[in-house]
């Protein structure tokens, strides 16, 4: 099995059986994100103890890249810090935005599976959306969009 065929698995898993798919009664932070382009629509409930994610989990409904994209975020980040949610958000925008195939996609684990819509720019705001949504959480900033 080559490496795309394996990130194609775990986007076609993640959309299918989404982790954390569910919302927090009474999260410290929230944000919701829209793509008006696609019409993915998406909350983010995070819940911190100090400077760590404790909780986070979303609800919504979204193409297969944005659902997937939520929950691996979701995954990756429960019991993480502000700052490596931060430093997490940054490269996966570095990914997404490189114009050539970045050399360090093992660093991030099953989230490299999402470098692949690169290829496709509109496909880009679907896989970003639920990040954005993170970084307007972080910020208390409500509302989170793709344009």
């Amino acid at each position: 099995m080559d490496l795309r065929d394996l990130y194609q698995q775990i986007i076609v898993d993640h959309n299918r059986s989404p982790r954390n798919f569910r919302k927090i009664d009474h999260p410290t932070h929230s944000a919701q994100g829209f793509n008006p382009l696609c019409g993915d629509k998406l909350t983010l409930y995070i819940t911190l103890d100090g400077d760590v994610i404790t909780d986070i989990a979303f609800e919504g409904s979204g193409c297969a890249i944005s659902v997937a994209s939520a929950s691996l975020l979701t995954e990756r980040l429960k019991g993480r810090t502000v700052s490596e949610a931060r430093e997490t958000f940054a490269q996966l925008h570095d990914v997404f935005t490189a114009i050539e195939e970045p050399e360090n996609l093992e660093e991030l684990g099953k989230l490299g599976a999402l470098a692949g819509v690169r290829a496709y720019p509109s496909r880009i705001k679907c896989a970003s959306l639920s990040w954005h949504a993170l970084n307007n959480a972080l910020n208390a900033d409500g509302t989170a969009s793709t344009e």
